[in-house]
């Protein structure tokens, strides 16, 4: 690990002044995956800013229904907080799928947005990768890529983002809420996370100065017909090979509104608006769930180790459909 400097914000407006000027600064709260990155020198920044002690631990209700999560709370507050396991549940099930209790005793709402991918090539500093070292090469594309992309993906980078509560917030439609040197801004979940095209190094839309501040959860959590399926090598700890969000509003045996976000599949929460237009109004049947989930997966492309995935992630999409319909009906 290298040599850095240390400073400790007593307010977002300190952290952001901290960060001035301080091209590889970064932003440490619960340190889950900034320090494994770290250790494996694969990020070497010259000065840390802690921000844990910013006031920004609280869960709050907000205008028209909806729920603020603060960026410092806790992945496991979040998870067993009343009002999200009530209204989010969702939510709470994706987080509860992830890591274990002491990591997300520690992880925060905004470190969870900004984890880098778990790429074997990209923690190892030994080998290339156009994530860590731009134009130095991609060696998981005709390499070790079981669990790599199927979706978004590019010549540049097959990368995998492996966050869990980030697949349940862009099914939800969440907005991130950011503040930097020119002012707070908020950025659409579905826009807060990129595709690597041919820049797979930037990872957010977010800003080099800017913090996140808070996650806004809307009126409508989908708390009746819901799941979170993952499908994963072992049954705990283990990163997603493929997960899947499914929130739904039904109106008898038919599809009123569906949300659908899959994780393990791209570089960043996979959402298809179009093939959740076309459930709208469809019978909630194993049949139509088939078509979707082919339509989804319309454009998935594999590289060999990981074309697997096409047809688990297609099933895996009809489960999920079909446990979230069921979830009423046999209440």
């Amino acid at each position: 690990m290298n040599s850095f400097s240390y400073a400790r914000a007593g307010s977002v407006a300190e952290a952001i002044s901290e960060m001035a000027g301080e091209s590889s600064g970064k932003f440490i709260a619960g340190g889950t995956n900034l320090l494994d990155l770290m250790k494996e020198n694969v990020s070497r920044p010259t000065h840390l800013i802690d921000i844990t002690r910013l006031p920004l631990k609280q869960v709050q209700e907000i205008d028209g229904g909806a729920l603020r999560l603060g960026a410092m709370v806790s992945n496991s507050d979040v998870a067993y907080h009343p009002a999200v396991e009530k209204r989010y549940p969702m939510l709470s099930q994706a987080i509860l799928a992830g890591a274990s209790p002491q990591l997300r005793n520690m992880a925060s709402t905004g470190g969870n947005l900004l984890q880098r991918t778990r790429c074997y090539y990209f923690y190892d500093t030994g080998t290339p990768c156009n994530k860590r070292v731009p134009g130095s090469g991609c060696p998981a594309i005709d390499g070790l890529n079981r669990m790599h992309a199927i979706l978004g993906a590019s010549d540049k980078c097959i990368a995998v983002h492996p966050s869990d509560m980030c697949v349940a917030l862009a099914a939800l439609a969440a907005v991130v809420r950011v503040k930097g040197n020119v002012g707070e801004r908020t950025i659409p979940f579905a826009d807060f996370h990129r595709l690597p095209g041919d820049t797979p190094e930037v990872d957010t839309t977010l800003a080099p100065d800017e913090i996140i501040t808070a996650v806004d959860l809307p009126p409508k959590g989908f708390a009746k017909n819901y799941t979170y399926v993952k499908i994963r090598d072992r049954a705990s700890y283990a990163f997603a090979l493929v997960s899947v969000a499914i929130g739904l509003e039904l109106e008898g045996d038919r599809i009123k509104e569906a949300r659908i976000a899959l994780g393990g599949v791209a570089h960043k929460p996979w959402r298809d608006t179009e093939a959740e237009s076309q459930l709208a109004g469809a019978p909630a049947t194993a049949g139509r769930f088939q078509e979707i989930a082919t339509f989804i997966l319309r454009n998935a492309r594999g590289y060999g180790k990981n074309t697997f995935k096409i047809d688990l992630a297609k099933r895996a999409i009809v489960r999920a459909l079909e446990e979230a319909v069921g979830r009423t009906r046999a209440s």
